[in-house]
């Protein structure tokens, strides 16, 4: 049995990683660590999961955790695991972190776009980002994982074939994407409040969003040249989903069966990743509650422009599921270990 420990593990996503974690018939859910809810039932705090996980909520700190335990996840706030995370803590025990603290490679960027110093860029060589479905083998080897966010998951795995192969111009992307209300956390948020958020849809971070740099950077390894891109997010009155429609231009002539021929060249082994029927748009509902993507294209032949759509749980692709599907590729488990949910409907 695999010992884990979740630091963070009130937040939705790091509830998330313990519900599924709990089915993994390969996995010993050790220490549930939380500072606000220390001493407390877990189960008292998340009752779906009454008479299911049996453990109270502790403190402790992830020096003594690593000593007790073979992986640890951190659900954490960006800046918290670059301050904490030392190569004595690496050496005995494998990191997942979902924060963005270990995915951008240019420490420079990073204090740039989070606004803060970072702690230990020492470690970032060592950090692969965690796009399974691009990074397997790399993901395999390492002992630190930066887990992607639903954003930057969504809007990379879309337009990931078409910028592999260069068929797009790399610098005409422009995403538009749509988030629920947990994307935000479970953190009291006036702005995140039924009142304020029902019956309404707004764009936010608009040109200063931090996962823009992110997507930027990993479609530049796929294109082999550094890439800038327009990424607008929006706010809309669910509780899960992202929805990415991105609109590039192409650098050819190009029939559906030639692109379709690339997406499926990229994913049609990929269990997770569902290139969907001709005309078919990807919609939240259709992989709430799973680890699929659902992606898609159309061709603008009047234009010239492609547009490509696709679509996930921000809470499992785009977060929790994600990470446990890496933690499966990292110890050599079936992938689809603990995560292999059908989407639900309604």
């Amino acid at each position: 049995m695999v010992k884990i420990g979740i630091i963070g593990s009130t937040g939705y996503a790091g509830a998330e990683i313990a519900r599924l974690l709990v089915s993994h018939k390969d996995v010993e859910i050790r220490w549930l660590v939380s500072r606000s809810f220390a001493g407390q039932s877990y189960a008292g705090i998340y009752r779906n999961l009454f008479e299911i996980i049996d453990k109270e909520c502790s403190d402790i700190s992830i020096d003594k955790m690593a000593e007790d335990v073979d992986v640890i996840f951190t659900a954490t706030p960006q800046g918290y695991l670059q301050g904490q995370l030392t190569r004595d803590i690496l050496d005995k025990c494998k990191i997942i972190d979902m924060s963005a603290d270990y995915r951008i490679k240019d420490v420079k960027v990073y204090e740039k776009w989070y606004g803060m110093e970072h702690h230990s860029p020492e470690l970032l060589p060592d950090a692969v980002y965690a796009l399974t479905e691009i990074n397997r083998d790399k993901i395999r080897e390492t002992r630190l994982l930066a887990n992607p966010g639903c954003f930057t998951t969504c809007s990379i795995l879309t337009a990931y074939p078409l910028m592999k192969e260069r068929m797009i111009e790399k610098d005409s992307l422009v995403i538009n994407a749509l988030s629920g209300v947990s994307g935000a956390g479970r953190g009291a948020k006036v702005a995140n409040l039924f009142c304020e958020v029902n019956e309404s849809a707004k764009a936010y971070g608009v040109t200063t969003h931090r996962h823009t740099p992110e997507i930027e950077e990993q479609l530049g390894y796929a294109y082999g040249e550094d890439v800038t891109l327009q990424f607008t997010p929006h706010l809309i009155p669910m509780h899960r989903g992202i929805l990415a429609t991105e609109t590039a231009r192409l650098k050819g002539s190009y029939s559906y069966d030639e692109i379709k021929a690339v997406y499926d060249k990229y994913y049609d082994k990929e269990k997770f990743i569902r290139t969907l029927p001709k005309d078919v748009c990807p919609e939240t509902r259709f992989v709430e509650g799973s680890n699929y993507v659902d992606v898609n294209f159309r061709i603008d032949e009047r234009t010239g422009n492609i547009i490509l759509m696709g679509a996930l749980d921000n809470l499992e692709k785009g977060a929790a599921s994600q990470a446990v599907q890496n933690f499966n590729v990292m110890f050599g488990f079936n992938e689809d270990e603990g995560i292999d949910m059908l989407p639900m409907v309604p």
